[in-house]
């Protein structure tokens, strides 16, 4: 008794005098930097006659305009954006990220997407994960990081469309990574760690928390406290100093490019990620990394009157978007009045119908055999719009259809056949993404929408985060994004642009999961069905629907359940439960309801009209 009385005492002791020093330490910021945050400030449309950018960082939008007023075309402004979201928004987005890309090319009136996930590494099977008693994707781990892709998109997209060497692209991040930035909130809302989770953090990752808290657990960040990346800086010197050396060899601008590309993924940055994954029983392989490319695809495209609506092939969710819309082309939606209870249930119907699909059918097209021509049928839409029940919720997710054979219901039944957890808790409310619209003086447009965040092991003295995008993978055989060796996960992030009669008409896209279809498709009807200038489109009051199971691990879901934020519930949240929804609601503008950036090219007026969303860091500008 005694022994123990003692061990206790001396336990107390100890978390008495760690509370103490904690007490002591301080806590303050550091230095603090002027900024002007766009976070939650209403603001008007933006209009330009040359070129324009739409992004998910005042900074990032800043970038892209500085290259295209130094000549470069929005393909060099992408990647230079892109670059700079890596920087400034890097619990959201870091470097190296995923980027699922898309392109209008104005010379041939061309639409193409990029695959920008990475693949699984070889090692990587359902059966490593079971016998480590894993039933999902585990999360917090090195075990969950994919191959990155965002190197690989940036040369393809700078070989193929660009005009600007990788070190001109690439500056403004360095500077800013050099000289920091001031901490926004978005940040703050992602990294609002209390003592005890930060203190956590630095147990087990303590590269990562040196990275965001500069090695101090014990001190929050602060608004507008100077927020400096000098390992990142070093990284993106080093690619640029390959491409120099290249060049100075006497190599072509393309040959450089391959250079840069080499280094990521065949040299010393490669290296680095292999050291980091031997000493942590991590999966990569050297070859995971020197053998993997993205590639060019024709996008997945459907139609809503008469607006051509592209997305990213099946490895992402990008399809939702014209799905839902090809299944309410029809609909009168006008009469119904905006965000009425009617048009608010109707818009929700077509979202689950879609989703339905997304998880019987969406995954790897080099692994899946996925139906994406019956999918994208006006027929088939019709079909699956018979099944919507006016004014009553379908409760749980609706069955599957059957695209191959053109049958509203799948023969078997529910969903995907399988049973699907149910949960009433958030989930992933801390992880995001971000996005980026770029529009040049020719035409050129490029949609990309990158994503990942510091939740495993960085690369030591890199400040390269390899992010947890396996989590979006299933540990079902029988799913199609079920994990297995080289194959790529059903992402979330997804990169669309609308052309009518053939012409760019808008380039758009969010961040926020499985929200980002539903805010795109309640933006896309909100301008196109009633009208609205592109800003107020963007700021109108959203809702979501979570009767799916969620793309991250453990893949939970909330049947019937639909969130709204705060004003929209108060004006359709009783007349919804009485349809049978569960509600959720959230604040006016939250940043959980997806962050859209868009930029219109108006054909009549031969102007640009931008908008972005005050939900979160977004700025649109232009010239």
């Amino acid at each position: 008794m005694k022994v123990l009385k003692t061990i206790l005492l001396s336990f107390l002791g100890v978390v008495a005098v760690i509370v103490i020093v904690y007490l002591l330490l301080p806590k303050g910021p550091g230095e603090l930097m002027k900024i002007d945050d766009p976070y939650h400030i209403a603001r008007k449309s933006v209009i330009a006659k040359e070129y324009m950018a739409s992004t998910g960082s005042p900074w990032a939008t800043d970038a892209a305009l500085s290259i295209m007023e130094a000549g470069g075309n929005a393909f060099d402004a992408g990647m230079a954006a892109l670059l700079v979201l890596n920087v400034t928004i890097p619990e959201a987005a870091s470097f190296p990220c995923v980027a699922p890309t898309m392109i209008y090319d104005a010379r041939t009136n061309d639409v193409l997407s990029y695959c920008g996930v990475g693949k699984a590494p070889g090692k990587a099977t359902i059966e490593f994960f079971r016998d480590k008693g894993y039933k999902s994707m585990p999360k917090l781990t090195i075990l969950s990081q994919l191959v990155p892709a965002s190197p690989d998109v940036l040369i393809a997209v700078l070989d193929r469309y660009g005009t600007k060497s990788f070190a001109e692209v690439s500056a403004p991040a360095i500077k800013l990574a050099r000289e920091g930035f001031p901490v926004h909130s978005m940040m703050l809302n992602h990294l609002d760690l209390n003592p005890v989770e930060r203190f956590g953090f630095f147990v087990k990752m303590p590269y990562n928390v040196e990275v965001y808290l500069g090695g101090r657990w014990w001190k929050p960040l602060h608004h507008g406290e100077r927020f400096k990346e000098p390992d990142l800086a070093g990284t993106l010197e080093s690619l640029a100093a390959a491409e120099k050396k290249a060049l100075d060899g006497g190599a072509t601008r393309s040959e450089a490019l391959k250079a840069v590309r080499d280094y990521f993924y065949r040299g010393p940055l490669a290296d680095a990620i292999l050291k980091l994954h031997e000493e942590k029983g991590g999966l990569f392989s050297r070859e995971d990394l020197s053998e993997y490319s993205g590639y060019w695809e024709k996008p997945v495209t459907g139609y809503y009157r008469g607006y051509a609506v592209h997305t990213n092939g099946p490895w992402n969710q990008g399809a939702v978007l014209p799905m839902a819309l090809m299944i309410l082309d029809g609909i009168d939606l006008k009469s119904m009045g905006h965000n009425s209870p009617e048009y608010v249930h109707t818009v929700l119907q077509a979202i689950e119908l879609a989703m339905a699909d997304r998880e019987a059918y969406f995954g790897d097209p080099a692994f899946v055999d996925v139906p994406i021509a019956g999918l994208m049928d006006e027929r088939y839409a019709a079909l699956r719009r018979t099944l919507m029940t006016p004014g009553k919720a379908f409760g749980a997710m609706p069955p599957a259809g059957d695209p191959a054979n053109l049958k509203a219901i799948r023969e078997g039944g529910e969903s995907a056949g399988r049973t699907l957890p149910s949960s009433e808790d958030s989930v992933n409310a801390d992880i995001d993404t971000t996005y980026l619209a770029v529009t040049d003086r020719w035409g050129n447009s490029i949609s990309l929408t990158p994503s990942d965040f510091p939740q495993s092991p960085m690369v030591p003295g890199t400040g390269m985060c390899l992010g947890v995008r396996m989590t979006q993978f299933r540990l079902d055989p029988d799913h199609p994004d079920a994990l297995m060796p080289g194959k790529r996960p059903r992402i979330t992030p997804n990169s669309p642009l609308v052309t009518k009669d053939g012409r760019l008409f808008m380039t758009f896209g969010s961040p926020e999961g499985d929200q980002q279809p539903q805010a795109l498709i309640q933006v896309f009807l909100n301008l196109i069905v009633f009208g609205m200038d592109i800003q107020d489109a963007i700021e109108a009051p959203r809702f979501r629907s979570k009767n799916f199971p969620d793309s991250f691990s453990p893949h939970e879901y909330k049947p019937g359940t639909v969130e709204m934020e705060q004003s929209l519930y108060d004006r359709v949240g009783n007349d919804l439960e009485k349809m049978g929804y569960k509600t959720e609601v959230t604040d006016d503008w939250s940043w959980t309801m997806g962050a859209i950036g868009a930029i219109i090219s108006d054909a009549q007026t031969h102007t640009l009209v931008g908008g972005a969303d005050p939900r979160q860091e977004n700025w649109a500008a232009g010239k």
